[in-house]
């Protein structure tokens, strides 16, 4: 069906073949995944087969693509349209008309088909994605994922020979991808449609593919073959997979069905064993009235695992207090002394993570602390139980993330909007912390701290090796302090949360405790029967949150469950039907972008919504002055997290990783406490998600509060302390990584699966467990 003969690709400017010598024949009726690292041109290549390359990208295609006898380079993409259905990894690019319904028809109008046709294919399709509750719904009210199904109908109504696909599962979530994989096994089978698809999320389609194309490196011809073949040479591969490597299984697990078959042995090694820092600790905690009050003269340990601290009677104001903040965080009113923790901090390997290194303790549900903090084993006979009142003379409370650098003096609110209002600049004065070495001072900005990050992956670890990378520990900006100067160019999801209290290092073994503050650290967010409603859509229905300084929560649930909404009323684009949001102590969507820009900011889904500069040098010139920082403070940042990016590159030019870093980057220039991002893994490889889940561990560990909506459940098992389960718009599970994964079919991930009922979470676990 699809034929390439010697098939070289060079774009125009570029010094070498963005693909070399594919010499390959996919036959008629099969899935054919397409595998291999980001930049290896699987993007370049699924467009040869539509005709998008070279008739719609430029460039210089030498060889021969055939789709169904039809040679691309004389037939342009319409001439293919009826025979070829292409999907890319944007949605929004795909579409033309204004509601669900007539886009799936727009393709079937094109090619001339009868009313009655369309019709019923119309129908068919909507049945088939889940689609029919949304018929007439605008597509621009749509989340991600209702609009990634909407894109691929539109393909499939015109019933073409041959689909192409491109992340076509990047941002659903795992009951959604599961029912557009099992309609496009339905078409292979039931139809004989070729599909061709690449992905990044190789755990959810390996199972599924005939064959497995691999683009081992760039400019490296492919190598097709059984997918146990590929998956045995490949530089990346799925949790399945990396596991079966570690235990020697041959030959390789390719579904959670066959790894359990063959984990008998290995769950019977792992009872004995406890997961790396025991079972899953709070993270920094504040105080949250939504807990059960804990007795009378309890101890001052947590009453809770959920992450957050217990509230008690007067009589235990103290010990309430204790519980509520982090341990070992530095107070001004206690003269700097740290709060004391019974518990000394587990730090992980820095050289057995799963892809990434740990700059942090194991984030399953453990708290952050200092990469060269101590590390004690902690005892897994006496953890500290929420039904039993802790011993006073042995309090256990959670540890807390490392002292970041001290922050620098704000120049002022600064923001990156757009369709927001420009405002006039305060002229307000506030002085900035004495120790804090800001613009005014003339000094360098010290809450940005280059550190080298390991993110060498293992082989067996489910990504490919990855070079050693500085990075860039960011601290949480102070209250802001205004000051006069020109507006600054607003930008649509740039607002951002002083107030986060730093905390220090782990207090050392053998260390007496010292005298807990009385106040606990203030919250970065509380959210309290938060409510809203948009158009006729109730997106949110009392939700109750609060996020500390320090912990890391996956925001989880199906498409549409209110995960962006969430999210865009923390940054003030949405405002509450009922309920109240406050975030550093303000109320968002009353906040001007100047002064909430240093309290929250989000990184959204599409990372070139916050990106419009020509150059990277452009993009780091406008981030500093949004923020009215120190110039050069964004170019420092960038440098840090994504080394080797010349000046004048254009941001478009990026990969989907780089692009994604470079608005983290333009974001961290306000160095906001609380930091959001709406799937974030989207696009990226197991490498690249390596390198920002090292990213995101340190600034935790530097004090930041971090909020994930995402569907990607490996992310959330290597990353997150908390996960917050979102169903049509109301929270229906809220509690440590480990308890509330375990539980869960749809969203455990592949470890917890094979290895259940006990709760490990990812490969490195059992490796370091093993070791």
């Amino acid at each position: 069906m699809i034929r390439f003969e010697n098939v070289s690709v060079t774009y125009d400017g570029a010094s070498e073949p963005t693909v070399r010598g594919v010499d390959l024949t996919i036959p008629e009726g099969e899935l054919v995944l397409l595998a291999g690292p980001s930049g290896v041109g699987k993007s370049t290549l699924l467009g040869t087969v539509s005709g998008l390359v070279p008739h719609f990208t430029g460039g210089t295609l030498r060889g021969r693509v055939t789709v169904a006898g039809r040679d691309t380079r004389t037939h342009k993409p319409r001439e293919l349209s009826d025979v070829v259905g292409t999907v890319g990894q944007d949605p929004l690019s795909h579409f033309v008309t204004d509601t669900v319904e007539e886009e799936l028809a727009y393709g079937m109008e094109s090619l001339g088909l009868a009313p009655e046709v369309m019709r019923r294919r119309v129908e068919e399709t909507l049945d088939l994605l889940g689609l029919a509750a949304l018929r007439d719904r605008p597509i621009a009210t749509l989340s991600g994922g209702q609009q990634q199904r909407v894109a691929i109908g539109s393909v499939l109504t015109p019933h073409p020979r041959v689909l192409v696909l491109d992340e076509p599962t990047s941002a659903l979530d795992p009951a959604a991808a599961e029912e557009v994989l099992a309609v496009l096994l339905r078409l292979v089978h039931d139809l004989g449609t070729t599909v061709l698809l690449a992905e990044h999320r190789l755990e959810r389609v390996l199972q599924y593919a005939d064959q497995v194309a691999l683009l081992p490196s760039p400019g490296t011809p492919p190598l097709l073959g059984t997918p146990a073949d590929m998956m045995s040479v490949s530089p990346v591969y799925p949790p399945v997979v990396a596991l079966g490597r570690l235990a020697s299984w041959s030959p390789l697990p390719l579904t959670v069905r066959d790894a359990r078959r063959r984990a008998t042995d290995l769950r019977e090694r792992l009872a004995v064993l406890t997961p790396p820092g025991g079972k899953p600790q709070a993270a920094p905690t504040t105080a949250d009235t939504r807990t059960t009050p804990t007795a009378p003269a309890t101890g001052t340990g947590p009453a809770s695992t959920a992450g957050r601290a217990t509230t008690a009677g007067p009589a235990t104001a103290t010990a309430s207090a204790t519980a509520a903040r982090p341990a070992n965080a530095t107070d001004p009113a206690t003269g700097g002394n740290p709060a004391s923790t019974a518990s000394p901090a587990i730090a992980a390997d820095p050289t057995t993570a799963d892809g990434s290194a740990t700059a942090a303790a194991h984030p399953t549900g453990t708290t952050p602390v200092s990469a060269d903090a101590p590390a004690t084993p902690a005892d897994p006979a006496t953890p500290a139980d929420p039904a039993t009142p802790a011993d006073p003379a042995t309090p256990a409370t959670p540890a807390t993330p490392a002292t970041p650098a001290t922050p620098a003096t704000p120049a002022s609110e600064p923001t990156r909007a757009t369709g927001v209002p420009t405002t006039t600049a305060d002229t307000t004065n506030a002085p900035g912390p004495a120790t804090g070495v800001g613009p005014a001072s003339g000094g360098t900005p010290a809450a940005v701290t280059a550190t080298a990050t390991v993110t060498a992956a293992d082989p067996s670890s489910g990504g490919e090796a990855v070079e050693p990378t500085p990075s860039a520990i960011v601290s949480p900006s102070p209250a802001p302090a205004t000051r006069p100067g020109a507006a600054p160019r607003w930008r649509l999801f740039g607002k951002l949360a002083g107030g986060g209290r730093d905390g220090s290092r782990a207090r050392p073994p053998g260390q007496p405790p010292t005298p807990a503050p009385a106040d606990p650290a203030p919250p970065a967010a509380e959210i309290r029967a938060l409510s809203v409603r948009r158009g006729h859509v109730q997106a949110l229905r009392r939700i109750g949150l609060t996020l500390v300084a320090g912990e890391t929560v996956a925001l989880m649930g199906r498409n549409g469950a209110g995960k962006s909404t969430l999210l865009s009323t923390l940054v003030g684009l949405v405002e509450p039907s009922a309920g109240t949001v406050r975030v550093g102590g303000v109320v968002p969507h009353r906040t001007s972008p100047r002064d909430l820009v240093r309290r929250v900011g989000l990184v959204p889904q599409e990372p070139r919504d916050l990106l419009y500069a020509d150059t990277v040098a452009g993009e780091c010139a406008a981030a500093d002055r949004d923020a009215q920082a120190e110039p050069g403070t964004c170019r420092a940042l960038v440098s840090g997290l994504l080394p080797g990016i010349a000046d004048d590159v254009h941001p478009r030019d990026l990969s989907e990783g780089q692009r994604l870093t470079l608005a983290l980057a333009v974001v961290l220039t306000a160095r906001p406490p609380l930091l959001l991002l709406d799937e974030p893994t989207r696009g990226l490889d197991y490498a690249a998600k390596a390198r920002l889940v090292a990213v995101l561990r340190e600034l935790a560990a530097a004090g930041h509060a971090i909020v994930l909506a995402t569907h990607d459940v490996e992310l959330a098992a290597e990353l997150a302390h908390r996960v917050v389960l979102l169903a049509e718009g109301e929270v229906i599970a809220d509690g440590p990584t480990a308890e509330v994964v375990v539980s869960s079919p749809s969203f455990a991930p592949q470890v917890t699966k094979i290895l259940a009922p006990q709760e490990w979470l990812t490969v490195a676990q059992v490796r370091e467990a093993l070791a």
